[in-house]
């Protein structure tokens, strides 16, 4: 499924060697919002996805992308070592330009 490239790097990405472009692909004051949790800025968010990723071992798989509100709604089967995996999470991705400017997990 196509999705746009920061979208892409967001999905793709694997730590730790990947950091950078994981990174970057978020605008310098892009936020995330996880697990009842804020993050804000690249470094932040790059600490959050690397813990997160070294915590659950998880992956996520894009099922179907949609438009709505001038968001990207990426729905994925996200499995790994965590409670209730697999599980069918909700991304929404706002994108400025190229990059990500918003993420809300849910």
């Amino acid at each position: 499924m196509p999705l746009p490239d920061p979208i892409q790097t967001y999905f793709a990405a694997q730590p730790p060697q990947d950091g950078d472009a994981f990174a970057t692909a978020f605008a310098p004051d892009a936020i995330v919002h996880d697990e009842g949790h804020i993050h804000c800025g690249r470094e932040e968010i790059r600490t959050w996805w690397q813990a997160s990723k070294e915590k659950y071992h998880h992956r996520a798989e894009p099922l179907e992308a949609t438009e709505a509100a001038g968001r990207t709604v990426v729905r994925a089967r996200v499995s790994g070592n965590f409670p209730g995996s697999p599980a069918v999470l909700s991304f929404t991705f706002g994108l400025a330009g190229d990059r990500i400017a918003e993420l809300e997990i849910s």
